[in-house]
């Protein structure tokens, strides 16, 4: 980095499929703030096409559903071709407030290349279940990289210029925030986190528990074995 980050430097990537009720006031929220937004829409069959146009925002629409980390891709490719120092990843739903996106911000000046927030410090509202696994998760990815992470799967995460250059993502589903952990490890770049606030409402988890869960345990092992070899 070279200077701190200004807003109008930092693009927001936000990956989104069916969330006609939040894209439209999520997007805005992002605007209002001085930040740049590129929206991903993943094949979605209600009316979210629709309200992410009405916000003027610059977007990628795709014909059918390939996952979140497809998304990802897709847009992390645009903002390659951009002049952007940096780029914050943010959910469609609502669950994380732009406001709190200083603190990534703050940890790239300071060094870091990928932040991750941390719902761990306060998971009060979050599913037992879900902060059980998403411990047990986080203490198994930060053994294989040798970097701690506090909460491998939140979404809510920020990108220096090298991340955005370097990590080239190859998964299309719910293991893509874990395989961005490890291709930023294999590069030399360095992981940090942020405390975050997670909103819960009435949003919809696109994550299917088992299906995903197996999913990500056959990625783990696919990586772990091309260390070997």
């Amino acid at each position: 980095m070279t200077g701190p980050l200004a807003k109008s430097e930092v693009c927001v990537l936000i990956p989104a499929y069916n969330e006609e009720k939040n894209i439209g006031r999520v997007v805005s929220a992002v605007l209002s703030r001085g930040y740049a937004a590129l929206v991903v829409d993943d094949g979605s069959t209600d009316a979210t096409p629709e309200k992410i146009r009405a916000t003027g925002a610059p977007a990628i629409f795709s014909a059918v559903n390939g996952g979140k980390g497809a998304s990802i891709q897709k847009g992390l490719e645009r903002l390659r071709e951009s002049s952007y120092r940096a780029a914050i990843l943010l959910d469609a739903d609502g669950q994380h407030p732009i406001d709190e996106s200083e603190r990534f911000l703050a940890a790239l000046d300071a060094g870091a290349d990928l932040v991750v927030g941390n719902r761990m410090a306060d998971a009060k509202g979050m599913p037992f279940i879900r902060v059980a696994t998403n411990r047990f998760m986080s203490w198994l990815i930060s053994s294989v990289v040798g970097q701690k992470v506090a909460d491998t799967q939140c979404g809510y995460r920020a990108f220096s210029r090298q991340a955005i250059d370097k990590i080239r993502l190859k998964t299309a589903r719910f293991e893509t925030e874990s395989e961005m952990i490890f291709l930023a490890a294999d590069a030399g770049l360095r992981i940090a986190s942020v405390p975050i606030s997670c909103v819960y409402g009435d949003e919809v988890s696109h994550i299917h528990p088992v299906r995903d869960t197996v999913r990500f345990f056959k990625f783990l092992f696919r990586y772990m074995a091309s260390r070997r070899t």
